[in-house]
Parts: C-alpha cells; sequence; structure tokens
C-alpha cells in the first residue's frame, strides 16, 4: 500500500503584510497535521531587503520562487495566496508547474490567457 504524500501548504501574503499575517492559520492547519510553510516576501514582515532596493514584481516574489527551486524534484505543494499574493502564485506556477499540486486564490485576481497582469492594473486604476 503506497503512503499518502504528506500535504504542504505555501501560504502567500498579500500586499502591506507579511508570513505573520498567517500565524492563526498556520497554527490550525499545523495542529491538524498538515505541514505549512508561509514565506516572507522581498521587504516584508522581517525580510531583510528594503522596499526601494526591489525593481521589479519579480525580485518581490524572489522568496517564493527560491524555496519552490529548493524543493526536492518529486515534492509539490498547494500554493494559497491572499490578495497581491495572487500574482506571486501565478509567476511560480508558470515558473515551477511540476512543484505546483493546486493553487488557492483567497481574495485575489488571478491573471490568465485572457486576463493579463497589464489588463488588471488598467481595471484597478479605473476604479479610483
Amino acid at each position: 500500500m503506497e503512503r499518502e504524500k504528506e500535504r504542504h501548504l505555501v501560504l502567500v501574503h498579500g500586499g502591506g503584510h507579511g508570513a505573520w499575517c498567517w500565524y492563526k492559520v498556520a497554527a490550525l492547519l499545523k495542529s491538524s497535521g498538515i505541514k505549512v510553510t508561509a514565506l516572507d516576501m522581498a521587504a516584508s514582515g522581517i525580510h531583510p531587503k528594503q522596499a526601494e532596493e526591489l525593481n521589479s514584481i519579480s525580485e518581490y516574489y524572489e522568496p517564493l520562487m527560491e524555496f519552490l527551486r529548493s524543493l526536492d524534484a518529486e515534492e509539490q505543494v498547494i500554493l494559497v495566496g491572499h490578495s497581491m499574493g495572487g500574482i506571486g502564485m501565478c509567476l511560480a506556477m508558470e515558473k515551477f508547474p511540476k512543484k505546483i499540486a493546486a493553487a488557492v486564490f483567497a481574495n485575489t485576481s488571478m491573471p490568465g490567457p485572457d486576463l493579463s497582469l497589464y489588463t488588471l492594473a488598467q481595471e484597478v486604476s479605473l476604479l479610483k
């Protein structure tokens, strides 16, 4: 009988937050036996990089990319993102499709073939 793979959730925070915003959710998931990783994106939470050092959204999400790069080749995770975290999840799904088992978009936009990041940015600016 094959052993069931351990579920591993990677929590991706939104803008203006850090890994700290997942504290209660992470604690509940861990107490249920689920492996959880909550990361600080660049210039967020306790990440040492400063906001003025960031030159692109890719640099902001580099901690997520580094984490996914560090996983064993066969390991898969479930991404859970909130708000601006959806952008990072989309970037990660494009770059590491074999390492993402599923993605949960919580109160976030999900760019796709008919909805690019550029289109989303235009729509957001029209709402102001």
